[in-house]
């Protein structure tokens, strides 16, 4: 079986290592850590197809420790026991390496199995992970390692990767590889910064070249076909998930449509529409509302419509509503004093409804002033009566502050005249 193109490819050196620069350059912590040849205990947390292995095995050899790999989802405490019964070998003199993948996957006893030796020293750890480790690895091993964050390859260093693929396998075929216009930087941009991803691609489209006299020849077509969807780095339980979203809301609170439309195509394209709906309901309610509170239907019809014609027609609706959101005026008015008001009721400030607004319809014995004293607000001028509501221990309380805009200052204005005039 012949290796994969993204394995002929892996680096060989720190050097070679397609992006991570804020890791790897020669000034950079980690590189100073590793070409001090003195190892701690490691999580390299990031994206797939970033690096993680390829700087691990790096390590390994530059330290000449013996590199033994393993993966959190198939792994077992007795395999780590048998890697340490390895130690005193003659291929372990210099220490052994344990690079274990997706230790999100490990169980909080097979961690603790896994502390247990690193931090005796006999072994040392690299542990990766594309989740956020501070949230996935328990405190004891986080507490012993150090973390580096790897981050998506920006598209210049993966096209640079695309074109040395292309000419390696030019060499390795001894065949001219011609390819159409914008095919490099098409598979450069699709692959969302995966450079495994994109090697797979480069290789994928060499195989379905078209042959002609001069050797092979990618169109444009293919490479689109083959590298479709592949942009999309998308886990509905992953910390890429919530990010995503938050960026969608973030942009249609900051009223940024450009932002807000392109964080939109990435969750539709990754076919997560009821997050899209749900995101687009509460930020219609919490970051317009009261400053245009016509917005809400609006949304909530252009929501229904998207959910009752599927996609990929839903993306019109749902364009249509969240560049309205993006531009209309904004107001958390509404927002801030409901969570005022819950604010108050866990710290326990509340105390007993005012008597003239409870729902009583006679007097016990024990009540000294007898009769509920409600006063019927549409029995008076302008529909308004000066009377208690909140409970006596908040009876001066403000939750609700009128937004700057012109809705709410209209309203604050009316009441106000009102309660002068009565």
């Amino acid at each position: 079986m012949s290796v994969p193109l993204a394995e002929r490819l892996r680096p060989q050196t720190l050097d070679e290592v397609v992006g991570q620069r804020h890791l790897l350059d020669s000034e950079k912590a980690l590189r100073r850590i590793i070409d001090s040849g003195e190892i701690p205990n490691m999580i390299f947390y990031g994206p797939s197809g970033v690096g993680k292995t390829t700087v691990a095995s790096i390590i390994a050899r530059k330290t000449q420790r013996k590199l033994v790999k393993m993966n959190g989802t198939t792994a077992s405490t007795a395999d780590i026991r048998a890697v340490v019964e390895s130690l005193g070998t003659l291929e372990t003199l210099n220490g052994v390496l344990l690079y274990l993948d997706e230790i999100q996957y490990f169980n909080k006893k097979q961690q603790q199995t896994l502390l247990e030796f690193i931090e005796n020293g006999q072994i040392t750890l690299i542990a990766s992970t594309t989740e956020n480790p501070y949230f996935y690895v328990y405190n004891a091993i986080l507490s012993r390692c150090t973390v580096f964050e790897f981050k998506a390859v920006d598209t210049a260093e993966i096209l640079s990767a695309v074109e040395r693929a292309f000419s390696l396998l030019e060499q390795e075929r001894g065949e001219t590889i011609t390819r159409a216009d914008g095919v490099d930087l098409h598979i450069a941009q699709s692959c969302g910064g995966d450079v495994r991803k994109a090697m797979n691609a480069v290789e994928l489209c060499t195989l379905s070249a078209r042959r002609e006299e001069q050797g092979l020849f990618i169109e444009r077509d293919s490479a689109l076909e083959l590298t479709q969807k592949s942009a999309v780095r998308y886990d509905k339980d992953s910390d890429e998930h919530y990010d995503l979203l938050s960026a969608y809301q973030k942009s249609m609170r900051g009223s940024d449509p450009n932002a807000a439309v392109h964080y939109l195509a990435r969750l539709l394209e990754a076919g997560d529409l009821p997050s899209v709906c749900r995101r687009l309901l509460v930020c219609a309610n919490e970051d317009v509302g009261l400053a245009w509170p016509q917005i809400i239907p609006i949304v909530k019809a252009a929501v229904d419509t998207a959910l009752q014609v599927g996609l990929p027609e839903a993306r019109i609706p749902l364009a249509n509503a969240v560049i309205l959101v993006c531009m209309a005026p904004k107001s958390n008015s509404a927002y801030l004093a409901v969570d005022a008001a819950l604010a108050d009721i866990r710290a326990g400030k509340a105390g007993p409804i005012p008597r003239n607004l409870q729902n009583k319809h006679f007097d016990g014995e024990d009540q000294e002033r007898k009769g509920q004293f409600y006063l019927y607000p549409h029995n008076y001028p302008s529909h308004w009566v000066q009377q208690q509501y909140l409970p006596d221990a908040l009876s001066s309380t403000e939750y609700y502050k009128a937004g700057l805009n012109k809705n709410e200052q209209a309203f604050l204005q009316y009441w106000r005249k009102i309660m002068e005039e009565n």
